[in-house]
C-alpha cells in the first residue's frame, strides 16, 4: 500500500495550567489514507478534539505539540512555519468545526466566507469566486444558493449552517477533511442527510476523512477505520467490523453497550461506571482500571502495551487477546450497519 495521507507518530500534546504543564493527547499514532474515514471515539474529555487541533495547528495559546511527528503526504507539518500552515489549511487540508455557529464569522455574509479561500488559495477573481461558491452551494444540497450568497449566518438554520461550513471546508478541494463532531445538536434527520453528504463527497473527490465523535451510530455509518481513545490515550484501533463484532477492550465494549435501542421496549442502557480522569491525575497501571469490572492487580501495577489481535487491530489490554468479548444483540446489529 501507498504511504498514508496523514500519518500522526507518537503525538504527545500539553498544556500549560495554574498547577502546571498536563498531557491531554499521550503518545497517539494513526494513519489515515486517501479515500478512508477514520473515526476518532471516546467520551468527552478524552483527546479527541485536542488530537485534530493538534494536527491543524491550532492549538490555544496555552496548548503545544510536546513531541511526535505530524506528516501530510511526507511532509512534516510541524517544520513548517505559520504563515507556510494558513497556506496549507483550508487549501490541503480543511477542518468542519463542531458548533457552526461559532466556526462562522456573525458579522461577514456568506458569499463573502466562501470566496475568501478562493481568492486566497486559488487566485481567483471575486466574480469567479461567486459563481464557485454558489456551485459549492448547490453541491452540499442548499437551495436557492444565488439568495444564501447574501445572507448571514444566524440567517440560516443549523442545517444549513453545517452545509455552509462543509462548502467551505471544500472549496479548495483538500485531500484531507477534518470533520469534529460535525452532526452535533441537529435532529437525526439532518443528522443522516449531513453524514450522507460526507460519505458522498469523500468518493467523489478520494479524500481522506477523520471524524471526531462520541456517537457510535455515527460511526457505524460512515467509518472504515476505527481509533478509540480514553484519557488522552490509544486503547484500541481496527477496521470498523472488527470493533463493532469483536471488541477487545473492556471501554469499547463499554461504548457499545452504552448506545441506545428504541427497537427494543426491554432495553436497558449499561452505562460505564465512574468517571473520566482528570488530565493530571496520576493513576498506575491501565488508566481504565478503576472503572474496568476485568481489572486485575496486574491491570493496576503495569501499562498494558499495544497487543496486535489480528490485521490492523490493535489494543492496549492486558487480557486483549483472551477476553474475547460477547457482545450483546443490539451491538450486533449496529455493527450488521457496516
Amino acid at each position: 500500500m501507498t504511504h498514508a495521507l496523514l500519518e500522526v507518530k507518537n503525538l504527545v500534546t500539553s498544556f500549560r495550567t495554574s498547577g502546571g504543564t498536563v498531557q491531554a493527547v499521550k503518545d497517539v499514532s494513526f494513519h489515515v489514507h486517501k479515500g478512508e474515514t477514520l473515526c476518532i471515539v471516546g467520551e468527552s474529555g478524552c483527546g479527541k478534539s485536542i488530537t485534530s487541533l493538534s494536527v491543524m495547528r491550532l492549538l490555544p495559546s496555552n496548548g503545544e505539540i510536546e513531541s511526535g511527528e505530524i506528516l501530510l503526504d511526507n511532509e512534516p507539518l510541524q517544520q513548517l512555519s505559520a504563515d507556510q500552515m494558513r497556506k496549507l489549511r483550508g487549501n490541503r487540508m480543511s477542518m468542519i468545526f463542531q458548533e457552526p455557529m461559532t466556526a462562522l464569522n456573525p458579522v461577514l455574509t456568506i458569499g463573502y466566507q466562501l470566496r475568501e479561500p478562493l481568492m486566497l488559495h486559488k487566485g481567483v477573481s471575486k466574480k469567479d469566486a461567486s459563481q464557485q461558491g454558489i456551485e459549492l452551494l448547490r453541491q452540499v444540497g442548499i437551495p436557492n444558493p444565488e439568495k444564501r450568497l447574501n445572507q448571514y449566518p444566524h440567517e440560516l438554520s443549523g442545517g444549513m449552517r453545517q452545509r455552509v461550513m462543509i462548502a467551505m471546508s471544500l472549496a479548495c478541494n483538500p485531500s484531507l477533511l477534518i470533520a469534529d463532531e460535525p452532526t452535533t445538536a441537529l435532529d437525526v434527520t439532518i443528522q443522516a442527510q449531513i453524514l450522507d453528504l460526507i460519505n458522498d463527497l469523500k468518493k467523489d473527490f478520494d479524500m481522506g476523512v477523520m471524524m471526531i465523535t462520541h456517537d457510535m451510530g455515527v460511526v457505524a455509518e460512515v467509518a472504515d477505520r476505527v481509533m478509540v481513545m480514553y484519557a488522552g490515550k490509544k486503547i484500541e484501533e481496527g477496521p470498523v467490523e472488527e470493533i463493532f463484532e469483536n471488541p477487545q477492550h473492556p471501554y469499547t465494549r463499554g461504548l457499545l453497550n452504552s448506545v441506545p435501542n428504541v427497537d427494543d421496549p426491554d432495553f436497558e442502557l449499561e452505562p460505564i461506571p465512574g468517571n473520566m480522569p482528570g488530565l493530571d491525575e496520576q493513576i498506575t497501571g491501565c488508566r481504565f482500571h478503576p472503572r474496568c469490572p476485568f481489572a486485575t492487580d496486574k491491570c493496576r501495577a503495569e501499562v498494558p502495551p499495544e497487543i496486535t489481535v489480528s490485521d490492523g487491530h490493535f489494543a492496549s489490554c492486558w487480557y486483549a487477546e483472551k477476553k474475547g468479548v460477547e457482545l450483546d444483540e443490539h451491538s450486533r446489529d449496529l455493527a450488521a450497519k457496516t
